[in-house]
């Protein structure tokens, strides 16, 4: 996993496997220390990224 970047979109594919959605470019990233935990703000959302053993997660955690 790319180390997530200001500016740059995020492109997250559904559990369908069939559609993927483009967020707007990143506004900030917050990696927690020796963890592969980010907190990634975009223009319209907040998502928690977690890379765990070859896995990724994306966990929407915006407020509205």
């Amino acid at each position: 996993m790319g180390v997530p970047r200001k500016g740059s979109v995020l492109v997250i594919e559904l559990s369908d496997g069939m559609h993927e959605y483009v967020t707007t470019p990143i506004k900030r990233v917050l990696r927690l220390a020796e963890r592969g935990v980010f907190y990634i703000e975009t223009a319209n959302s907040r998502y928690r990224l977690e890379a765990r053993g070859g896995q990724q997660t994306l966990e929407d955690v915006s407020s509205g």
